[in-house]
C-alpha cells in the first residue's frame, strides 16, 4: 500500500494515520521503543507493516503483481501500491462519505500539527506531499506515472527498470482495478480486526 491506502485504512486515530504515512520512513525493530518514537506512534507504525503483511499474501494482490511485465516483475509491489492508490482516489465516494480533498487536507494538518518527532527523512517529502497534494493527485493516472519516474530517479538504486512503468497501469487498467476492488474491502476488514483487538487488548 501507498500513502492514500494507508491512511486510509488506519482508521479515525491520528496517531494510527500519520503512522500509516510514515510507516516506510520507520526502519528496524519498534520494541524497545526507537529513539523519538512515541508509543501511540509506534502503533499506527505496526498497523502499517501489519497491513502490507496481509497485502502480501491477498489473492488478488499477489494476481496484479503477477501483472506486471517481468522486467518489472522485482519492483511490482512499488508498481501495485501506487496503481491501488490510483483506483482509491478515483473509487473514494463508494468507500467513504467524507470527501477526499477534506480527507487530505485533515492528513495533512495532523501530521503538521503532531507534537512528537517525525522521522528526519521524512520532512522533506512531506513538505512537497502537502505543497502538491499527492494523495488527492493518484487519481489521475498521469501523476502515478509521474511518481514511479521520481522514485525511479531518486530513491531507488540505478539503473533501474521503474521508469515508464506508469504504462503498465494504463495496459493492465481493468484487470487492476477489479483486483482491487477485491481487495480493498478484505483489506479494510483487515485493518479494523487488528485496531479492535489492540483495543481489546
Amino acid at each position: 500500500m501507498n500513502f492514500l491506502a494507508h491512511a486510509y485504512l488506519a482508521g479515525p486515530l491520528a496517531a494510527d494515520r500519520i503512522g500509516g504515512v510514515i510507516g516506510d520512513f520507520v526502519k528496524g525493530r519498534l520494541e524497545p521503543l526507537p529513539p523519538g518514537l512515541d508509543a501511540e506512534l509506534a502503533a499506527g507504525v505496526m498497523l502499517h507493516r501489519r497491513i502490507d503483511s496481509f497485502a502480501e499474501t491477498h489473492p488478488a494482490f499477489r494476481r496484479s503483481r503477477a501483472r506486471v511485465s517481468t522486467e518489472r516483475r522485482r519492483l511490482g509491489g512499488i508498481m501495485v501500491d501506487l496503481f491501488y492508490d490510483h483506483f482509491l482516489a478515483r473509487r473514494w465516494s463508494r468507500f467513504s462519505p467524507e470527501p477526499l480533498a477534506e480527507f487530505t487536507a485533515q492528513t495533512y494538518r495532523l501530521i503538521g500539527l503532531y507534537r512528537g518527532p517525525l522521522p528526519e527523512s521524512f520532512r522533506p517529502v512531506f513538505e512537497r506531499m502537502a505543497a502538491h497534494d499527492w494523495l488527492a493527485s493518484y487519481r489521475d493516472a498521469d501523476n502515478v506515472a509521474r511518481a514511479l519516474d521520481r522514485m525511479a530517479e531518486h530513491r531507488l538504486r540505478r539503473p533501474n527498470p521503474l521508469a515508464g512503468a506508469g504504462e503498465e497501469l494504463l495496459r493492465g487498467y481493468a484487470g487492476f482495478e477489479a483486483d482491487f476492488l477485491e481487495f480493498l474491502p478484505d483489506a479494510r476488514a483487515y485493518a479494523e480486526s487488528v485496531r479492535s483487538a489492540r483495543a481489546g487488548a
